[in-house]
């Protein structure tokens, strides 16, 4: 494909998981030969950034804006993003995480790159009523990439959104830097063990997972990798109590690399309520470690494929979670490369490119 020109739109570059797929997709298409510029809003970047990636701070959200914010504001600031982008006349724009202010710019092929989909963590009638008119006032009648088939068919069923166009396209991952950092020195426990990586909070159901883990009889340890607010982890160890798992359980703390963790685990077991498309999931089969994980919304069914459909349960039942994680423990299933092949960066980034053949205004 010819050199085309690509515009990322984000609030900013902080640790996150939407920030840094955005950045691989970026660094990605450019080291496929295109033009490539990420407009940020605020001076916030604490991933490493490439070498030869242009970031360009457009420095139209602090503490002031965020505090004011209201449409007239949000023009405002679309109308400068606007003229940033149109000094670039970029084929492709990708708006991510800041869609309030860019569903105010016009563009022939602007994409809302849309992470998630807010309803599944929505408990109450009205947050999900809340959730459910504000991605209609966002993303009707516009362009939507969904990071799964699972946010797409939510988006469109459950938020009953009318878009232009809706595609699902997965995140870009390349196995290599997974691989490479697995093999750094980690103090990683000696022996069997399953994991499970994730924040310490509502959302991640740890409650549903030790309870799980203790109905399923299982001696191999489980090693919960994250942290959390204090009383998430206070909520955590008073469980674990509770369960009189205290021998079982190993909390070493967060860990900014991960992987040899995931690396030598027996399973890797995912008990969410909600995901988009769960990154540790795919990072784990890149490893080589097997997954159990409930049938959250959305992304664990599209991952779980082959035999690792066996291990993917009803999300509430927890009796159906605790005898996959014994079966899993007994006779781990063996990962080759086709359970990670759609997410390679090769299978996908062709994908992003296709978007530059859409119409464009004149």
């Amino acid at each position: 494909m010819n050199s085309k020109r690509f515009v990322f739109v984000i609030e900013d570059l902080y640790g996150g998981g939407a920030q840094k797929s955005l950045i691989n997709t970026a660094e990605g298409l450019r080291q496929r030969g295109h033009q490539v510029t990420v407009f940020i809003l605020r001076d916030l970047i604490e991933h490493r950034l490439p070498p030869g990636l242009e970031v360009i701070n457009l420095a139209l959200v602090n503490g002031v804006t965020k505090a004011i914010s209201n449409v007239l504001l949000e023009k405002g600031q679309a109308w400068f993003i606007a003229r940033a982008i149109r000094r670039l006349d970029p084929h492709v724009v990708l708006s991510c995480s800041c869609d309030k202010i860019t569903r105010h710019i016009r563009h022939p092929n602007l994409w809302f790159w849309v992470k998630s989909n807010m309803l599944a963590s929505r408990y109450t009638p009205q947050s999900k009523a809340k959730a459910k008119a504000k991605l209609q006032r966002f993303y009707n009648g516009r362009k939507v990439i969904g990071c799964s088939q699972g946010v797409v068919d939510g988006l469109l069923q459950d938020a009953e959104l009318k878009p232009e166009r809706i595609l699902a396209i997965y995140n870009p991952y390349e196995r290599d830097g997974f691989v490479r950092m697995a093999a750094e020195p980690a103090e990683v426990p000696r022996g069997e063990y399953l994991i499970n990586v994730g924040t310490f909070e509502h959302r991640k159901r740890h409650d549903r997972l030790l309870r799980a883990y203790k109905a399923s009889g299982v001696s191999t340890p489980l090693l919960l990798l994250g942290k959390g607010k204090p009383e998430e982890e206070a909520r955590l160890r008073t469980l674990i109590r509770e369960l009189d798992l205290e021998a079982q359980v190993i909390l070493p703390g967060y860990q900014t690399n991960p992987y040899p963790y995931i690396k030598q685990a027996k399973a890797l077991i995912l008990t969410s309520d909600g995901e988009g498309l769960p990154r540790v999931l795919i990072e784990s089969l890149f490893l080589g470690t097997p997954i159990v994980s409930v049938d959250c919304p959305s992304g664990p069914k599209e991952i779980l494929t082959g035999e690792l459909a066996a291990f993917l349960v009803p999300l509430q039942d927890e009796a159906a979670l605790a005898d996959a994680i014994a079966r899993m423990d007994a006779s781990p299933v063996t990962i080759t490369a086709d359970y990670y092949q759609a997410f390679l960066a090769e299978s996908v980034l062709p994908q992003f490119e296709a978007l530059s053949l859409a119409e464009r205004a004149p």
